[in-house]
């Protein structure tokens, strides 16, 4: 019987070779592949793995004369056209299960670096300077944390919040039905009433560019600690930087930019970036809130638990 032949365009963790042997699957691993080559590359494969090399478009499948499904080997599949594939029957998995413990453990670090000044008050240490009052902080316990978005990542976030006596909503226009304990499944009018501190965890997807906008930072009753690991193209940048200058906002903690290139921002993103960068009340990190040593590992364990699946179900036949 002929293997089902995958090729694999980026760069992944050595632990999936022997995971797809071992379903009896073929691999071409050409992480240098030229997003150019992949077009004729594709001919005569039933699946390709990839990560953020390139966007999947109907262009890049054009050729694809045996492609069963596309595998993503990370959170979130922006970078990959769900419409062009569905027209040609092929299968989209995602790795979202993989990483989801990473990122809600990144996004306490950054609230918690956030509401106790632990990021400030590093930098003053190290510059010999001690300044106690000026970095007391706030705690978790005893305020609501508001979760917009409750997929693998907004759930993992409120798991890992259990143990600060907090009190969690959550809203997810696209499927409420997931909000369980321990977060109160509310309205978005609800979470704005009531959140001492938000966290974005939804995808990038037409309907949420600029989610976050003016109107969504007015819209709070309160003065909020405000955190996005989840894509940048949900925020409005500049609105953003407007709540943070008027207060608002009491801090910012992004893991994401709206352009994450920082050799290429427009004017306008310079500017907000400069501002961002210099401000005493917020954390950046370079993207890595799901990018940890394990998750690495457990992304691979994911997607071939899921091309097993399809297997199993005869559509690799």
């Amino acid at each position: 019987m002929t293997k089902s032949r995958i090729l694999i365009i980026d760069e992944v963790h050595p632990s999936l070779f022997p995971m797809l042997e071992g379903i009896g699957m073929a691999y071409d691993y050409r992480p240098e592949i030229k997003p150019i080559e992949v077009c004729e590359a594709l001919a005569g494969f039933d699946g390709l793995i990839v990560r953020s090399k390139m966007r999947i478009t109907a262009d890049t499948i054009k050729l694809a004369d045996k492609l069963k499904y596309v595998a993503r080997a990370g959170a979130g599949l922006d970078n990959i056209d769900a419409e062009a594939l569905q027209e040609r029957g092929i299968a989209l998995l995602g790795a979202n299960e993989g990483n989801r413990q990473a990122v809600g453990e990144h996004a306490l670090g950054m609230l918690l670096s956030l509401m106790r000044n632990i990021a400030r008050g590093d930098r003053q240490v190290r510059g010999k300077v001690w300044q106690r009052e000026e970095n007391r902080g706030e705690e978790i316990s005893g305020k609501t944390v508001g979760i917009i978005g409750y997929g693998n990542m907004g759930q993992s976030f409120a798991n890992v919040l259990r143990g600060f006596g907090c009190r969690i909503l959550a809203y997810d226009r696209y499927a409420p039905e997931k909000i369980i304990t321990p977060a109160e499944a509310v309205s978005l009018e609800e979470l704005q009433s009531e959140a001492d501190m938000v966290s974005l965890h939804i995808p990038y997807i037409p309907e949420n560019w600029a989610f976050a906008d003016d109107a969504f930072f007015s819209a709070f009753k309160k003065p909020i600690w405000f955190m996005n690991t989840s894509r940048g193209e949900v925020v409005d940048q500049s609105a953003l930087v407007q709540h943070l200058q008027s207060g608002k906002l009491k801090g910012a903690a992004l893991d994401v930019l709206e352009n994450e290139k920082l050799g290429s921002l427009t004017e306008a993103q310079t500017s907000n970036f400069d501002y961002l960068k210099s401000a005493e009340n917020v954390v950046l990190t370079p993207h890595i809130a799901g990018w940890t040593h394990e998750s690495y590992v457990k992304i691979n364990e994911v997607l071939v638990q899921k091309i097993r699946a399809l297997q199993e179900d005869g559509k690799l036949a």
